[in-house]
């Protein structure tokens, strides 16, 4: 018996995120699907994260213990030859058995894309959040600067959060511009639930002048969902690499 690490790419614009749904397909389902049709045993894998509705992956991680004689190089091929074309695995490597994708995860790095111009654009439609008016990035990062630490993020998680503490690092969050489109790169050793699209929809607010950078001070203070900027779209956000 292996246990068997995985990174998987995706896009999520088809699915219900990446958990297993009753009554709507999930990425989890997809993949568990194709790993049985191959190994023909029923098969539970355990992911690092779990990814919303429309939210992408470029570094998902999962685990899953399997008896086969298809060596370990060989699955990530094996496995897209049933997968379809926008759930791609990137790598496979044996791992020690009490490996865990989710509880041995040190930190994680998130992407999150903004296209700012006055129209949309139908290429970023599924990839991006469209804003229109002017993004201000050194207001944008000037805010991101109190995130930065350990800190009480309980202003930035959604109601039916059930983690068991809001404290969490963040390590660095970097916001570059090329043309029209903005990515902000947040790297911490966790997230609450829709933290890091709250965190954006914040920090938009900044970058517009709504909110004075100042404030996210007095944000983190209050401990209030109600005091952060609202949530941003799924379609903007990508999972972008697990650390262990």
């Amino acid at each position: 018996m292996r246990n068997l690490k995985c990174t998987v790419s995706y896009d999520g614009s088809n699915y219900h995120g990446f958990q297993r749904q009753e009554n709507a397909l999930a990425v989890q389902e997809v993949i568990e699907r194709a790993i049985e049709s191959l190994v023909k045993k029923e098969i539970k894998i355990i992911a690092a994260s779990r990814t919303d509705s429309g939210v992408h992956a470029k570094g998902q991680v999962f685990n899953f213990k399997v008896e086969s004689s298809i060596p370990t190089a060989k699955f990530p091929i094996a496995l897209n030859t049933k997968l379809p074309d926008d759930v791609v695995i990137v790598d496979a490597c044996e791992v020690a058995d009490d490996f865990h994708a989710r509880y041995h995860t040190a930190d994680k790095i998130y992407e999150y894309q903004i296209y700012n111009a006055e129209f949309p654009s139908p290429f970023y439609r599924n990839y991006a959040y469209h804003i229109y008016n002017q993004l201000d990035l050194d207001l944008m990062k000037e805010g991101a600067e109190y995130l930065i630490g350990e800190r009480d993020f309980s202003s930035f998680r959604s109601a039916g959060c059930n983690a068991k503490t809001p404290i969490r690092k963040i390590f660095s969050i970097d916001i570059d511009r090329k043309d029209r489109l903005i990515k902000l790169s947040i790297h911490g050793n966790g997230f609450l639930y829709n933290m890091v699209r709250i965190i954006v929809g914040t920090l938009v607010k900044v970058a517009l002048g709504r909110i004075n950078p100042k404030a996210i001070q007095d944000i983190l203070s209050a401990k209030d969902r109600s005091k952060a900027g609202p949530t941003a779209p799924a379609q903007g956000l990508i999972l972008k690499r697990i650390n262990y």
